[in-house]
């Protein structure tokens, strides 16, 4: 709908042409810095209301297609396959949707993450291959399970955050509620 980069600066769906000078000054006020957090998530709040399809279609995005797995990550995906087969009939009883699961040795700051589905493309986990190497098995299940309970929230009809309703699966399920994981000590 709306992002601002430095190099190429503000781009605005087509829609925002027809918007009234209220929506319009939310987009500035959202942008501006040093606004408080209240007003942006106001002003957000206030601009994404506006029908921007109504007035201009958006186009449809191009699906994407599943990432092959390289040779050298097969093994490591058979073994998070068997893991999320019995992690999801030891704490989800066994309800979770059999989903790809892919290895990543591009991600630098995550260790997981769930890819909800989009644009005719299934929705995927992707495990660092970094995470895989450093830190070992048991702090991968416990990634690999994190990124179940997001799965869970998007069978469920959940918003993907790390809100109330994650907080209460991940303690169900035995795994610490944060978004970032503390591995100090697990090397």
């Amino acid at each position: 709908m709306i992002s601002w980069r430095a190099r190429s600066g503000l781009r605005l769906h087509a829609g925002y042409a027809a918007a009234p000078d209220e929506v319009l000054r939310a987009i500035v006020r959202f942008l501006a810095r040093r606004v408080p957090r209240a007003e942006r998530t106001a002003a957000r709040q206030l601009f994404m209301k506006f029908p921007v399809d109504a007035h201009v279609p958006s186009r449809p995005a191009r699906p994407r297609p599943l990432p092959a797995i390289a040779p050298a990550d097969q093994a490591f995906v058979d073994r998070l396959v068997a893991m999320h087969r019995v992690l999801n009939l030891k704490h989800f009883d066994g309800s979770l949707a059999t989903i790809p699961i892919r290895v990543s040795d591009r991600m630098r700051s995550r260790l997981g993450e769930l890819r909800g589905a989009r644009a005719g493309a299934p929705p995927i986990i992707v495990i660092s291959g970094r995470h895989i190497r450093r830190h070992g098995w048991d702090a991968v299940a416990d990634t690999l399970l994190h990124e179940m309970v997001h799965q869970w929230q998007a069978e469920q009809g959940h918003p993907l955050d790390h809100g109330r309703e994650f907080r209460r699966m991940a303690r169900e399920v035995g795994i610490v509620p944060r978004a970032v994981a503390d591995l100090r000590g697990k090397h």
